[in-house]
This record gives C-alpha cells, sequence and structure tokens, in this order.
C-alpha cells in the first residue's frame, strides 16, 4: 500500500510537534493496535539517502502516533528533504502509513541562546 502523504514545513529552530491517528479502514471506525509496535520516523535528503535526522516519536495506545523536532534537531537538517514513519508490528510485519517532503524555513533570530553581553558586541 502506498502512504499518504503528508509533508512537514518547519520553521528552523522551532519545536514542532505532528499527531497521527492510524485507522484501519477509511471511514477511521477501526484503529489500528499499536501494541508492542516499533514506531519510527526519519528525514533524509532523498529516498535511500543517509538518515540525517531522526524524529522523536512517542506512541500512545491504541493508534496516537505523535512526531517531534526539537531546536537542536535542525543542526544537520536539510532545508529540502524527505520523511516517513514506519511501523513494524509485534508480529514483524512493516507498514509505512504516511510519507511526504520536509521543507525547512530559514530562521531570523538565532535559535542558540547567547547570554545578553555577547549579543550586545
Amino acid at each position: 500500500m502506498i502512504p499518504g502523504k503528508y509533508d512537514l514545513k518547519m520553521y528552523r529552530g522551532d519545536d514542532h510537534t505532528w499527531r497521527f491517528r492510524l485507522w484501519q479502514d477509511a471511514s477511521q471506525t477501526l484503529p489500528v493496535d499499536l501494541t508492542g509496535a516499533t514506531v519510527a520516523a526519519e528525514i533524509r535528503e532523498k529516498s535511500a539517502g543517509v538518515a540525517i535526522v531522526e524524529l522523536i516519536v512517542v506512541v500512545t495506545p491504541l493508534n496516537i502516533v505523535d512526531v517531534s523536532m526539537t531546536p537542536a534537531m535542525y543542526v544537520n537538517c536539510p532545508s529540502k528533504g524527505v520523511w516517513d514513519l514506519q511501523v513494524t508490528f509485534a508480529d514483524g510485519k512493516i507498514h509505512t502509513p504516511v510519507a511526504g517532503a520536509v521543507s525547512v524555513i530559514a530562521d531570523v533570530t538565532d535559535s542558540v541562546v547567547m547570554p545578553m553581553a555577547a549579543r550586545a558586541r
């Protein structure tokens, strides 16, 4: 099955969180049971490229997956790339429910915290 499309649009240096509810059916009445599953999400410059950012993933039973990125994670993040969310179920089956493009807008204010004295120079 082809993953659903969801593009990540971020402002560099900001915290971001995305929530996904996974369903077995199009009418969203049968939740995907993530009990015992391992869920991972990565950003790469291109498909099959080297993983650049491993996103933070938190699973809340029964079918909720929160994916997040902190300011410190932007160090190696490309301004354009791709990402996906992959579930490995307890029985070993793998499913990628969502994937898309990554777009990072450059920030204006530096996200690195500096003492005020250093900023004045």
